[in-house]
C-alpha cells in the first residue's frame, strides 16, 4: 500500500503546475550554478597554476647573490582550487589566495576574491551549495505544505483510512513519493557535476574526490529529506494548507537566515578577534626578545658569536670556519618563526571556536549542519585554508633556514661574495598538496552526527505525531 501511495503521489506531483514551474526554475540554478563554478574553477585555477610556475621560474632563474638577499627576495604560494569547491565554494572567496613568503616574517594570506568584487557579494554567491541549502527546502516546502491537509480538506484521507491504510503508512507513502520528485530535479545537477569532475582534464579526479562527491551527494539527500518529512509532520497537524504554508516559511526563514546571522554574531561576541594592527604590534614587541641577526651591537647576538668562538677555540671571527652573520639569521628566524606560529595559532584557535559553536548549532538547525558538512567535503571550509597556510609557512621557513646555512658555510666574510645562479635552481620550490578526507574526517564528524540526529529524531518524533492526528 505504501507503494502505491507513493506511487500516486509521484504522479500527482509532475502532473502539479506548481511543481512543473518551481522545479524547471530550480533545476536551471542548479544547471547554471554548476557550469559557472565549472568555468570559475577553470579559470582561477589556470590563473594560479601560472602565476605558480611563473614565481617558481623567476626564483630559480635568480643572477649569482648573496644568500640573505634571496632571503628577502623571497617568493609567492598559490592556494589550488579544490575540485568540488565548483559546488560549494565555501570561505574561499574570503580568505584570499597568495601569500607572500620571505624571510623574519610570517604573512597572511591575501587577495582573495570578495576584495575584488562589487557590494553585491554580500548576498553570497549563486554555487550549487546556495541552491541547494536554501531555494531547494523552499522547493520541497512548496509542494509538501498541503500533502495532508488537502487531503483531509477533499475527504480523501478518511476514504483511504477506511481501506485499513494508517497514518504512519499514508505519511510514508507520501515522504516517499515526494522525495522521488524532489530527486529528480536535483540528480541531473550532481549528475553534471560528477561528469565534468571526472572528464575534465583540468580536476585531478581519483578515488579521493570520488568518496567526498559520494558523501556530498548522500548528505544533500538525508538534508533533503528532512525537509520532506518535516513538511508532511507540519502538514498532518496543522487544520489548513494557509497555516501549514505559513508554519514552513516562517521555519525556513528561522533557519536558513535568522539563526545563522544570530549565531554567527554570538560566536564573534563570546569570542572576539584582535586587529591585525594589534597583533603586528604584539608580535614586534615579543620578537624583540630574540636575537636581532641585522643588529651587530645585540647582546644575544653578540653572546652567540662568543658561544662560536670558544665551541671553535679560537681568539677572533676572522678564524671561524663559519659565518657569524648566518647563524645569527638562522638563530633569529627560528625565534621569530616561533613568535609568529603562537600568534597565528591563538588567531586560528578563536577562529576555530567561533565556528565550533556553529557547528554545534546544527543540533537545533539542520542548515547549519549541512553548511560545514558541505564546504568541508569541498574542501572549501576553513580547516582547509589553515592547512594551506601551515604547509606555505613550513614551505617558508624550511627556505629562509636553508639559505641562512649557506650563508653560515660561507664563513667570513660572507658579505663580500656571492653563491653561484645554480645554487637556486637546486632549492625545492613550492608545491601545495590538499590533504585527503582522512585528515578532514574528524572536522566533519560533529555536522554529520547533528545531521543524522536530526534524520532519526524527526522521522520517529515526527511519524509518532502524524500518528496522533485528527483525520477530520
Amino acid at each position: 500500500m505504501i507503494h502505491s501511495i507513493a506511487q500516486k503521489e509521484f504522479v500527482s506531483t509532475l502532473r502539479d503546475r506548481r511543481f512543473v514551474v518551481l522545479s524547471g526554475l530550480v533545476l536551471a540554478l542548479l544547471l547554471a550554478a554548476t557550469l559557472v563554478g565549472r568555468a570559475s574553477y577553470r579559470s582561477l585555477q589556470q590563473e594560479r597554476e601560472l602565476a605558480q610556475g611563473t614565481v617558481n621560474e623567476q626564483f630559480r632563474n635568480q643572477p649569482a647573490r648573496h644568500p640573505h638577499r634571496v632571503a628577502h627576495y623571497g617568493s609567492f604560494a598559490f592556494r589550488p582550487k579544490s575540485g568540488l569547491s565548483l559546488l560549494d565554494a565555501g570561505v574561499d572567496t574570503y580568505t584570499g589566495s597568495v601569500v607572500y613568503l620571505e624571510a623574519h616574517q610570517q604573512n597572511s594570506v591575501n587577495f582573495s576574491q570578495a576584495q575584488q568584487s562589487g557590494s553585491l557579494i554580500r548576498f553570497g554567491e549563486m554555487t550549487v551549495a546556495f541552491v541547494l541549502q536554501l531555494l531547494v527546502p523552499l522547493l520541497i516546502i512548496f509542494l509538501c505544505f498541503g500533502a495532508f491537509t488537502q487531503e483531509r480538506e477533499t475527504g480523501m484521507l478518511k476514504l483511504l483510512l477506511s481501506q485499513g491504510v494508517s497514518l504512519r503508512q499514508v505519511a510514508w507513502g507520501k515522504i516517499r513519493g515526494l522525495s522521488q520528485a524532489v530527486a529528480l530535479v536535483v540528480a541531473p545537477a550532481l549528475g553534471l557535476a560528477a561528469a565534468l569532475l571526472f572528464t575534465g582534464e583540468e580536476f585531478a579526479a581519483g578515488p579521493d574526490l570520488l568518496l567526498r562527491l559520494l558523501l556530498f551527494g548522500l548528505s544533500y539527500a538525508l538534508y533533503f529529506f528532512l525537509f520532506v518529512v518535516g513538511s508532511v509532520v507540519v502538514s498532518a497537524r496543522q487544520a489548513s494548507s494557509r497555516a501549514a504554508l505559513v508554519t514552513l516559511l516562517g521555519l525556513w526563514i528561522l533557519g536558513c537566515i535568522i539563526l545563522p546571522k544570530a549565531t554567527a554574531n554570538l560566536g564573534a561576541s563570546l569570542y572576539p578577534t584582535t586587529t591585525k594592527a594589534q597583533m603586528d604590534a604584539q608580535v614586534h614587541e615579543q620578537a624583540q626578545h630574540g636575537i636581532n641577526g641585522h643588529d651587530p651591537h645585540d647582546q644575544r647576538a653578540a653572546a652567540l658569536k662568543a658561544a662560536l668562538l670558544k665551541q671553535y677555540g679560537v681568539d677572533s671571527e676572522e678564524k671561524l670556519p663559519v659565518s657569524v652573520a648566518g647563524l645569527q639569521m638562522a638563530a633569529g628566524e627560528a625565534y621569530s618563526a616561533k613568535v609568529y606560529q603562537q600568534h597565528f595559532a591563538a588567531l586560528n584557535a578563536t577562529y576555530q571556536r567561533q565556528n565550533r559553536l556553529s557547528d554545534w548549532a546544527g543540533l537545533l538547525n539542520p542548515y547549519q549542519a549541512i553548511r560545514p558538512l558541505s564546504m568541508g567535503l569541498a574542501g572549501s571550509d576553513f580547516a582547509h585554508y589553515v592547512h594551506f597556510q601551515q604547509a606555505a609557512e613550513a614551505y617558508r621557513y624550511m627556505l629562509v633556514q636553508r639559505l641562512n646555512h649557506l650563508q653560515a658555510g660561507m664563513g667570513y666574510g660572507d658579505k663580500e661574495r656571492r653563491l653561484d645562479a645554480r645554487t637556486w635552481r637546486e632549492l625545492p620550490v613550492f608545491a601545495y598538496h590538499a590533504p585527503t578526507l582522512g585528515w578532514a574526517w574528524p572536522h566533519l564528524l560533529l555536522p554529520l552526527a547533528a545531521l543524522l540526529l536530526w534524520g532519526v529524531g524527526l522521522s520517529w518524533l515526527g511519524l509518532r505525531l502524524i500518528s496522533t492526528t485528527s483525520v477530520t
